[in-house]
């Protein structure tokens, strides 16, 4: 698909202030396309993306924020997003949360802080964004994690969470076919987790050592992928592809 008939499209991109949905920002708008930044809280950075790329072309990002565990919230959003360019192309489901749950000591509020953000919310903006997406034969993106298929310890709510939207993606598919393809990107090791999350020099290079090709990934390898599933995948639906530099292979 050329540049020039991407210029229409209008890519809302959830969790997109910050890290890999900041770079996934940037590289579709570099490829001419509209974008709907989604913030919670980190609301500086998404004002700062939407300012640089309205400097580079004028009028083509807006930054809105919600509370996408909130039902009505998701779904105002996705409305408030549809009536920015009046239509919506692809929606991608970036925002999620990633903490450890040791089990044996997981609470309540952690599995539905989890499900609700990864899972949940998800689902409900696919459904909200779904007949704007049909109009314009749209897709759907569901950023998921490689590990899902080897879960490591203390991560088994988020894990859980993740291999649901999987299962989400495939579903989708189905419901939403042939107006609407849904397919997903299993991230494996491309940025470190951060604050209480953040891992020790030693537990990193254990990491990267499981990795065949030995080495993190970059934002930028998720971005192509997002951008190749949007430009260049008009016969692929339901699908996951991992772009984790060979982990998933790797085992535990």
């Amino acid at each position: 698909m050329r540049k020039h008939s991407l210029a229409s499209k209008v890519v809302v991109i959830t969790g997109a202030a910050r890290r890999i949905g900041a770079e996934i920002a940037r590289t579709l708008h570099a490829a001419n396309m509209n974008i709907v930044l989604h913030y919670h809280v980190s609301e500086e950075e998404a004002v700062a993306l939407c300012q640089q790329l309205n400097q580079k072309r004028p009028a083509s990002a807006v930054a809105l924020r919600a509370d996408l565990q909130d039902f009505e919230s998701g779904k105002a959003f996705i409305q408030q997003a549809a009536d920015t360019w009046k239509r919506l192309d692809v929606l991608i489901n970036n925002a999620s949360r990633f903490y450890r749950t040791t089990f044996g000591k997981i609470t309540e509020f952690a599995w539905d802080d989890l499900l609700n953000s990864n899972l949940k919310a998800p689902f409900f903006l696919s459904q909200a964004a779904a007949p704007f997406l049909a109009v314009h034969q749209g897709s759907i993106l569901n950023i998921t994690d490689a590990h899902i298929d080897s879960p490591p310890r203390d991560y088994s709510v988020y894990c859980i969470s993740k291999s649901g939207l999987v299962m989400l993606t495939k579903v989708l598919a189905k419901e939403l076919g042939p107006a609407v393809r849904v397919n997903a990107i299993a991230p494996g090791v491309i940025l470190w987790p951060e604050g209480e999350n953040a891992l020790t020099k030693e537990e990193k290079q254990k990491i990267v050592d499981k990795t065949i090709l030995l080495r993190t990934g970059q934002p930028e390898d998720i971005a192509k992928a997002v951008l190749f599933f949007i430009c260049d995948a008009d016969y692929i639906t339901g699908q996951m592809l991992s772009v984790d530099g060979g982990r998933i292979l790797c085992g535990d």
